[in-house]
């Protein structure tokens, strides 16, 4: 294991040559504002805040450093309660990044190599990374100093992380252990379970349960095993679907476990009381499209849940908890997204969806309801967006998130999003003539908008895409 110390992003840019490179062609900030305002590609409610509320909220992003290494997009408010911008964009040349976790002020990514590289929040200035022997790390979790990692050799690494003044990473152990077996190449075979402790494909995601110590992983052989960190144990492995395991979710509340699958299910899991076994307790299945990503918002003041999920046919699709029984009912859909959805966050009552369509969706939902509005649409990636993560920023005004994503076009972008208090509803009486006037316009707007909407991919994704030699796992 090595790791490195403080080094600037300068050394990563690709300094684009304008008079060379054509940006693809993106809506005016005009038209960007008036189509949020009427989103009736949507069934979201209008946005709410007068636009001299949005005008106020220039102020309150601080202008870049003269010395930062990044450059900022100009600031858009594509909803009058919604401020965002790009304030970093870095091409990677080892390969595509997997997988994102944020943790005390650290950002870890990894990707193809066998670096998990560390970067420091806000400013993106690399700490350090981990190398681990084998590469292609396609999954990894943070959990106070513990930072998980899952490798091309079907096998989880736990490092110890400290990121006080200088960044430091040591490898504690692998999951499984090495064992007398492993050097016979002669399967290891569990008492308990009656299956092999290692994976036998790709481990595609993690999750971990903050109050028993035991980490969840789902893998490409369709099982999904539960390791006890403590001593580093696998207590539980079965066959969980029918096709790849593509995302796991915890609930750290009651310790219900929730899975999706390629075959189009999510599942919920719970412990047997008193045992390390496992036994299914729901099954969610709305739609026949495989289910790429999970996202589960929960509130412990209102005792309130939401599971969403995203799906290859581009609908993201929730569930809300029912108090009273335990039970998820299905609550609608959010659409938007043109192609498949790849990836979720929920964070307050934000949620965050990247999609193969190459943009970045911001979705709010409505205090005490399930009603959903799409904020603003993020398309500066030229090609699918593979993973994300946010983080909630304090501020005294306006709720602030730091947003990051990655792409199949190997960029990685952090962006920074502001966000007004909800106005309470005013009800407006108008008259029948204006209201069909007004919605005539609508109408001609929205015509004129449908085609400046479609995305932008770079042309050697589309050139894979059509191949069918694309993958996004």
């Amino acid at each position: 294991m090595e790791y490195y110390g403080k080094r600037s992003l300068h050394s990563y840019f690709d300094k684009e040559k304008r008079s060379s490179i054509q940006s693809p062609p993106r809506l005016s900030f005009n038209s960007h504002l008036k189509l949020s305002e009427h989103e009736f590609d949507h069934l979201y409610s209008p946005s709410r805040s007068s636009n001299a509320s949005a005008a106020t909220m220039y102020s309150l992003v601080p202008p870049p450093s003269p010395d930062s290494p990044w450059t900022l997009s100009p600031l858009q408010t594509p909803s009058p309660s919604l401020l965002y911008h790009c304030i970093a964009s870095l091409h990677r040349h080892d390969g595509t990044i997997y997988s994102i976790a944020v943790a005390k002020g650290i950002v870890f990514t990894s990707s193809e190599s066998s670096r998990i590289r560390a970067w420091r929040q806000p400013d993106c200035v690399e700490r350090g990374y981990l190398k681990a022997s084998c590469g292609d790390v396609r999954a990894i979790l943070v959990y106070g100093n513990m930072l998980f990692t899952s490798h091309k050799d079907h096998k989880v690494r736990i490092w110890n992380v400290t990121v006080s003044d200088n960044f430091r990473g040591k490898k504690i152990t692998t999951l499984p252990k090495s064992t007398y077996y492993s050097f016979l190449k002669l399967p290891s075979w569990s008492s308990s379970t009656g299956n092999s402790n290692q994976h036998k494909d790709c481990i595609s995601c993690m999750a971990y349960y903050h109050a028993e110590g035991l980490l969840y992983t789902g893998s490409w052989d369709k099982t999904m095993k539960a390791w006890r960190i403590s001593d580093n144990r696998c207590v539980d492995s079965f066959l969980a679907h029918e096709d790849n395991v593509n995302s796991i979710v915890v609930n750290q509340e009651d310790g219900c476990v929730f899975t999706c699958s390629s075959d189009g299910s999510i599942k919920i899991w719970r412990r047997v009381y008193g045992q390390n076994s496992h036994t299914l307790t729901m099954t969610l299945k709305f739609q026949p499209s495989p289910v790429n990503a999970l996202a589960l918002s929960s509130n412990t003041s209102l005792t309130s849940c939401f599971l969403y999920s995203g799906s290859s046919d581009g609908f993201i699709n929730f569930w809300e908890k029912e108090k009273s029984s335990g039970r998820f009912n299905h609550g609608g859909f959010l659409q938007g997204h043109r192609f498949s959805v790849l990836c979720l966050v929920a964070i307050e009552k934000l949620i965050f969806s990247g999609s193969e369509d190459t943009t970045i969706r911001v979705w709010r939902r409505e205090e005490g309801s399930c009603f959903h509005e799409c904020l603003a649409v993020l398309d500066a990636h030229r090609g699918p967006v593979k993973c994300l993560a946010a983080t909630l920023e304090i501020d005294k005004v306006v709720m602030g998130f730091l947003v990051y994503s990655s792409s199949l076009d190997q960029t990685f972008k952090v962006w920074r999003i502001k966000v007004l208090p909800e106005e309470k509803k005013t009800v407006n009486i108008i008259s029948s003539e204006e209201n069909v006037e007004e919605h005539g316009e609508i109408n001609k707007m929205k015509m004129s908008t449908e085609y400046e909407l479609n995305p932008v991919l770079s042309p050697s994704w589309v050139e894979k895409k059509l191949q069918g030699t694309h993958h996004f796992h």
